[in-house]
């Protein structure tokens, strides 16, 4: 996250930002024990992050 959103707003993201999908912050959803990746993948969703990101700066899909 903070590579994408930079350290402080990742971290507002993880402890403010309603996901929908979770009924809940990110935080809640991984206390919960929604595994990272989902929540991720539901947070890239919400906030447009370009596919090509969303697996780290100039990594490609790891299912590939």
């Amino acid at each position: 996250m903070a590579e994408e959103f930079g350290e402080v707003y990742s971290g507002v993201l993880l402890r403010d930002y309603w996901l929908a999908e979770f009924e809940g912050t990110a935080r809640d959803a991984l206390d919960r024990g929604v595994p990272a990746r989902r929540v991720w993948d539901a947070l890239c969703v919400e906030m447009q992050v370009p596919e090509q990101r969303r697996y780290g700066r100039g990594l490609r899909d790891p299912r590939e």
